[in-house]
């Protein structure tokens, strides 16, 4: 399924992917009942990504701070390890971890990744980062899990069996790392990161649901636009509509 949207600057087609059928479908309703028509492109950072979608950016006045508008609904995470973010890439925006710790997607606001291109060297970096970053992730949910049992240790003062789970926690969450494939950056995402370009960092921590078949140099234009307070186009951008295809 695809969907054409128009903006001030040009038109920019994106294609939804099927592994997403919740965000594919929440886009294209959204898009079927006009809700993203005289939206703004209301925050654009050079080299990394244009967002919009939010509701009060209809019609806001020159100046205000935008970016917290919704619908009053989240949507379940669709992250999936085999689709990442690379230029063109289509994404949800969310809340952050600390309030947010499932990654439930924001019910309208969505980004455009524009990105850079990276070496190796830099490659290899962000692909251990990565890899630590998920192992953090895995042992968190983990300790979650033996919450209960981490806190009677602790009332306990049992300071060797609250090592002891320490190290079993820390092997299992390998584990489970070895059993998902956990490894990194795969070599198609370092290729592409490498070539094309993107934004490895928000890889595993943001749901990506489809990408730009037509209208990249229209990414491009906008991710240049002269910004002010809180990355708002100094100029708006303006979404005139969203139509399915």
């Amino acid at each position: 399924m695809k969907a054409r949207i128009q903006t001030t600057l040009g038109d920019i087609v994106v294609r939804l992917y099927d592994d997403t059928p919740l965000h594919r479908d929440n886009f294209i309703r959204l898009a079927s009942d006009g809700f993203y028509d005289g939206t703004l492109f209301h925050r654009v950072i050079k080299d990394f990504m244009i967002q919009g979608g939010d509701p009060d950016s209809k019609g806001a006045p020159a100046g205000k701070m935008l970016g917290t508008g919704g619908l009053g609904y989240t949507i379940e995470s669709e992250i999936k390890p085999g689709i990442f973010h690379k230029r063109g890439a289509l994404a949800a925006a969310r809340q952050g971890d600390e309030v947010n710790p499932e990654r439930r997607s924001s019910g309208s606001q969505f980004y455009i990744v524009w990105g850079q291109t990276y070496n190796d060297g830099q490659l290899s970096q962000l692909s251990r980062q990565m890899k630590m970053q998920r192992m953090q992730q895995v042992f968190d949910s983990l300790v979650a899990q033996h919450r209960d049992e981490i806190m009677n240790l602790r009332r306990e003062r049992n300071r060797a069996a609250l090592q002891e789970l320490q190290e079993k926690l820390a092997a299992e969450a390998e584990a489970q790392l070895k059993a998902d494939g956990s490894t990194g950056m795969s070599d198609e995402q370092k290729t592409v990161y490498s070539t094309i370009g993107g934004t490895p960092h928000l890889d595993g921590q943001y749901t990506v649901f489809g990408e730009v078949e037509e209208g990249l140099d229209i990414v491009e234009q906008i991710q240049q636009a002269a910004t002010g307070r809180g990355d708002r186009p100094a100029e708006d951008i303006v979404i005139t509509a969203v139509t399915p295809l």
